[in-house]
């Protein structure tokens, strides 16, 4: 079970101290090759992670409302930005809700009309034009974001998607903004994507500071 993360773990291996060293190289190199993806990432986003945060400060400034949402592991994502810009360490706070963190509302329309209409009918419920819709996919592909995304635009929200591979389906969503990890590796991917959240609530707050500062 752990041989694609940990090979030599599968071995008869009697050597404790041994064993405890290559769990230890392998960690190191993880964290080596999570690094400089976040890094690499940063630097090739930097312009899009820009005129996205300009976007959703836009948004922000005339009372727009920012809506997460993912699967799995991206849910914990979206709920991490949600929380971000709702209860920031500094700063004042904003508007924002992850959509899955209502376990009674999720399990319920996934029960009454399905797992892939399980976004879209709560964007359709509580958003309104100017509001910010926010998804989370490593592959790109997941057919409830896609269906949330659809439901966003009708409604005019601001689109924002974090992808990884080569952005999947959403490169042909039609979303506002696009922030792809270029990695094939899960794991690096959402890390990478964490880092991207934290780095956009930066700018956007960064963005509504210049713009209150200046009147």
């Amino acid at each position: 079970m752990t041989d694609f993360l940990y090979p030599f773990i599968e071995r008869q291996e009697e050597d404790v101290d041994a064993l405890l060293t290559d769990l230890a190289t392998s960690a190191r190199a993880k964290a080596g090759l999570s690094q400089q993806l976040r890094t690499t990432t940063l630097e090739i986003l930097h312009g899009t992670l820009a005129a996205t945060a300009r976007d959703m400060a836009d948004r922000f400034s005339v009372g727009g409302r920012l809506f997460t949402f993912g699967n799995g592991g991206s849910s914990t994502d979206a709920s991490t930005l949600a929380a971000l810009f709702a209860r920031p360490p500094s700063g004042p706070p904003l508007p924002a809700r992850c959509l899955t963190d209502d376990s009674a509302v999720l399990t319920a329309l996934a029960n009454d009309v399905g797992f892939p209409l399980v976004f879209s009918r709560q964007l359709n419920a509580h958003s309104r034009p100017g509001d910010i819709a926010v998804g989370f996919s490593t592959s790109g592909n997941s057919a409830n974001l896609l269906e949330a995304f659809g439901t966003a635009r009708r409604a005019g929200l601001l689109t924002v998607g974090f992808a990884g591979y080569q952005g999947g389906d959403m490169r042909s969503a039609g979303l506002d903004h696009l922030l792809v990890v270029g990695s094939e590796s899960v794991h690096r991917i959402q890390e990478t994507q964490a880092a991207l959240g934290f780095a956009l609530w930066e700018r956007v707050r960064a963005v509504l500071q210049r713009r209150t500062a200046h009147g």
